[in-house]
């Protein structure tokens, strides 16, 4: 289903397009892009960022594999999921969608996975974040990904997330404000918010918590990102994360995060699937990573963000 990413620099498509075809349902490997109308987003709110500069190309959308994406999004927004308020935890989460930072996997890594977090009783809120611009037209954009055919098993981690991801990192911090600003009506407790993120969602993740300033989240989920070692703050929030072996992008490259946290004294928690590519998200698979939600859950349950606070 899902893309890749850019990590400083955009991975090859030969990468992209793998990682599509094994986390794709079996059922729909031949899909093609197929353009959109933009869909209705009633609940929708716009952050408070602006449009990217230098942006020319509008948004616009497709469909893949059975899932929704958007790409050349230049104004970012926050998309609640609440629960019923009578399930309702005070936990919250920002949902970081993948896609290389060219486009995002807005239905099997957002809207899908807020609907399933709302289910448990905690709030969620799908970031649309900002992304790097491709071409208007859908036959230039795939072509673009095909050029990038490089044959290379995973791409780069940035060297300077604050400064690559400075974008998507405002868009990220503004989010956690917004939920702040508005806990009373969301009912939702200001300090029992996280992130989750998926692929590039997941470095977005990781950036936010150790670049975010403000944004602070209480707790972390990195879904088949990146796991480079990083610094890890004294006061790092729990890390939950997630990662197929087979994943052609970061199944072979170590588990430096997980040894960070480890080092640092801090809570990590890392399930590591032997199958289930890269992407696989709330796809219906006969992998066992499909039970990386559940886990999950569980594990938000163990540190408590599925009761009530008090």
């Amino acid at each position: 289903m899902k893309t890749t990413h850019r990590f400083g620099r955009l991975a090859g498509a030969g990468a992209l397009a793998l990682a599509y075809a094994l986390a794709a349902p079996a059922h729909a490997q031949n899909d093609r892009m197929t353009p959109i109308a933009a869909p209705a987003q009633p609940d929708s709110i716009v952050l408070a960022t602006g449009p990217l500069p230098g942006a020319k190309a509008q948004e616009s959308w497709h469909t893949q594999y059975g899932s929704t994406f958007a790409r050349n999004v230049t104004v970012a927004t926050l998309t609640p999921f609440l629960p019923d308020p009578a399930k309702a935890t005070g936990a919250a989460v920002i949902v970081a969608p993948g896609g290389g930072f060219k486009t995002l996997s807005m239905s099997n890594e957002g809207w899908d996975v807020a609907k399933a977090l709302a289910g448990k009783g905690v709030a969620a809120f799908v970031l649309k974040y900002r992304l790097n611009q491709t071409p208007q037209d859908m036959d230039a954009f795939a072509r673009e990904m095909a050029q990038m055919f490089s044959g290379a098993a995973r791409p780069p981690a940035p060297r300077d997330s604050a400064a690559t991801l400075a974008p998507q990192i405002a868009d990220a911090r503004a989010a956690f404000a917004l939920v702040r600003a508005r806990a009373a009506a969301w009912h939702v407790d200001p300090d029992r918010i996280g992130m989750l993120g998926f692929s590039a969602g997941a470095m977005l993740t990781m950036a936010t918590a150790l670049h975010g300033q403000d944004a602070k989240p209480a707790f972390l989920g990195d879904i088949y990102g990146p796991l480079a070692p990083v610094k890890v703050p004294a006061d790092a929030p729990p890390l939950f994360v997630a990662l197929a072996a087979d994943d052609p992008l970061f199944g072979n490259g170590g588990y430096g995060l997980v040894d960070s946290w480890r080092a640092a004294r801090r809570p990590v928690e890392f399930h590591l699937y032997e199958q289930g590519g890269h992407g696989f998200g709330m796809y219906a698979k006969t992998t066992t990573s499909t039970g990386w939600f559940e886990a999950f859950a569980r594990w938000l349950g163990m540190h408590g963000y599925l009761k009530p606070a008090h």
